[in-house]
This record gives structure tokens, sequence and C-alpha cells, in this order.
């Protein structure tokens, strides 16, 4: 490792943890070659927040739908 970069590291493991994941998140993001996907589910995930904040959707419990799927595809 150069310099610089074992500096940035002891900075970021200085950061509480839930910041370190945020900064692996923006970083491993920046390594993607398809921005547009990442871009595309952004504006998919602020979609569905909408919709499940304005009430628009009935939300499943995670077990219930797997129950479901196990149901149907058995």
């Amino acid at each position: 490792m150069t310099t610089q970069i074992e500096m940035l590291e002891a900075e970021a493991l200085r950061l509480p943890a839930a910041e370190r994941a945020l900064l692996v998140q923006a970083l491993v993001a920046s390594l993607d070659e398809d921005s547009a996907v990442e871009n595309d589910w952004a504006v998919e995930v602020d979609r569905r927040l909408a919709q499940i904040e304005a009430g628009e959707v009935n939300l499943v419990p995670g077990g219930v739908a797997l129950d479901k799927l196990k149901a149907k595809f058995a």
C-alpha cells in the first residue's frame, strides 16, 4: 500500500461503523462500470418507498411471502 492509501485507511477506520459502511458503499459504487443501472435502481427504490409511505401498497412480511411462494411452486 502507498502512504496515501494507508493514511486514508487509518482515517476511515476512525469513523463510526455506520459511516464506514456508507463510505464502502460509495467506493464500491464508484467502481461499477454501469452507473446507469445503479441510477435506475435508485429511482425504483424511491418510487417504491413513496408508494409505501403513501399507503398505496400492502406490505407482506417476508415469511408470509416465502410461504406463499413455496405453496405455489412446491
